[in-house]
């Protein structure tokens, strides 16, 4: 008699089971919604290595130990590369622009993004380096900017200031409140 009550308990608990399973009807919105309300990225990648290429040509690079997915959010999507990031891109020549960052955040329809703490932007052909500790990048006019304190070191000057804006390259600046040596050339 026991082993009877037994298997109908577990007859019972197999029926209620796959009743649990089939009843699961969570929609992949659902999902996103729930993710979205509790602050939990849609997918995480690690040991990030992406390259973008034009006509079999590399024209950028992007590693990070860990890039967060926030597409789910209605108002405002996001990626964030919370250990920070590095960005390499390349010109015609193969001449390269390497941008680094401890953190990073890139926001989908505004095609902005922000990198903070320990911010180095160099361009190797032009011999130039801005540090800083926060810069934002619009990707859709390839302008950088900070209002924060800056240092630029070129061929032969180190210049610091407040307030900074260029073209990703570095070639064509603008500075706010600046100091320190130049050397200008005269004709």
């Amino acid at each position: 008699m026991l082993n009877h009550f037994s298997n109908k308990i577990l007859y019972i608990a197999a029926i209620f089971l796959a009743a649990m399973f089939f009843s699961c009807g969570n929609e992949i919105k659902d999902i996103k919604d729930f993710l979205a309300e509790k602050n939990l990225p849609i997918g995480t990648a690690k040991n990030v290595n992406l390259i973008h290429t034009d006509s079999g040509k590399i024209k950028t690079r992007l590693i990070a130990p860990i890039m967060d997915d926030f597409s789910n959010r209605e108002n405002h999507p996001y990626i964030e590369f919370p250990k920070g990031i590095e960005v390499i891109t390349y010109d015609k020549n193969q001449d390269s622009v390497i941008l680094t960052a401890n953190y990073a955040i890139s926001y989908s329809k505004t095609n902005i993004s922000e990198v903070k703490t320990d911010v180095k932007v160099t361009n190797y052909a032009e011999k130039m380096k801005l540090m800083t500790d926060q810069l934002f990048w619009d990707s859709n006019e390839h302008y950088i900017y900070t209002e924060e304190k800056f240092t630029l070191i070129t061929k032969s000057d180190t210049i610091h200031g407040v307030g900074f804006e260029s073209n990703e390259d570095l070639t064509k600046v603008n500075m706010k409140s600046v100091s320190g040596t130049i050397f200008v050339e005269e004709n």
